[in-house]
């Protein structure tokens, strides 16, 4: 078989190795790929292709008849039109688990960092501060604890419930609201409707997927209910966000603070209202560590093996 990886880099800047795809047929190998004549040009007669951020559309799948198999190398797989590939018979396989462990771990260092500015005080150091101060220790922001918190949790799936188990290691009341309900998350914490969820939560974080139901939905409305100085955290989705609305309740203080690592436009875009406000922002990298990269690897792999032994997996528009 021809396969073609359209933007490689994405996944693996070179800590990675693509060899492992080699054992299905000729792989061609591209960092990133731009523009839809490029696309087209480069799946050219391929049967598979295997895609991060590169848009697939029906259009492209006009031109490229041979297409047998998408492989997302994500989670998300928006940036196919996966009505297109199921009227023309294509499986788009995702990877719909890899990353768990790592988005929770970032998401406690998102909101540690906001309790204790680690960075400003690091810099602090470093330029001599703590070398000229009278006294033997200074603190530049406000401390907190996180015991005896709330945590409110909006998408109570993999990953936000395993955010609420290392939440309440810290001692943290953990509600959620999710549009379903489940045993475990019951085991780990209480769930509430919307209106409770913004009304009750100390610090929200969001771990819900972005559909038209929750585009914006951190907007001016709901931001009103929430508490005086609440902090939030998104590592999900940017345009779960009205990015105006946020920096203007940080810069009225309504919100104490906020940390982020997804904007509404990636890369962003240089007039995002969130880099006028002291919001804390990390570019996408939730995701990133190797472990769960390799992980994201190992199941793309696994998709392909499948596809071929006619018992494919992670199938997403079929």
């Amino acid at each position: 078989m021809k396969i073609v990886i359209l933007d490689g880099r994405a996944l693996n800047p070179g800590d990675l190795s693509y060899d492992c795809i080699k054992q299905f047929g000729e792989v061609t190998l591209y960092e990133r790929t731009d523009t839809k004549e490029d696309t087209i040009a480069r799946i050219g007669d391929s049967e598979i292709v295997l895609v991060n951020k590169v848009p697939i559309t029906q259009e492209i799948l006009d031109a490229c008849p041979n297409i047998k198999l998408i492989c997302v190398q994500a989670t998300g797989y928006n940036i196919v039109d996966c009505d297109a590939c199921a009227r023309k018979g294509i499986p788009v396989t995702n990877v719909p688990s890899y990353g768990t462990a790592a988005v929770a771990q970032f998401t406690m260092a998102l909101i540690l960092e906001l309790c204790h500015q680690v960075g400003i005080h690091n810099e602090s150091v470093h330029n001599g501060d703590w070398v000229k101060c009278t006294n033997f220790c200074y603190w530049l922001t406000p401390q907190m604890e996180l015991g005896g918190k709330t945590l409110g949790i909006l998408g109570f799936g993999r990953i936000g419930r395993a955010v609420g188990k290392l939440a309440k290691a810290f001692g943290m009341r953990i509600i959620a609201y999710n549009r379903s309900q489940c045993d475990e998350g019951r085991e780990i914490g209480e769930y509430v409707d919307l209106d409770t969820l913004f009304a009750q939560s100390d610090i929200l974080s969001l771990h819900c997927p972005l559909f038209p139901e929750t585009e914006k939905i951190i907007n001016a409305e709901n931001i009103a209910k929430m508490k005086d100085g609440a902090m939030l955290i998104n590592t999900s989705r940017g345009g779960l966000l009205d990015e105006a609305a946020v920096a203007q309740a940080l810069n009225a203080g309504k919100l104490r603070g906020a940390a982020v690592d997804v904007v509404s436009q990636e890369p962003m875009a240089s007039g995002n209202p969130l880099l006028n406000s002291n919001c804390i922002i990390t570019p996408h990298i939730a995701w990133a560590p190797v472990e769960s990269r390799q992980r994201l690897l190992d199941c793309v792999v696994e998709n392909i093996r499948c596809f071929i032994n006619g018992t494919p997996q992670n199938v997403v528009n079929l």
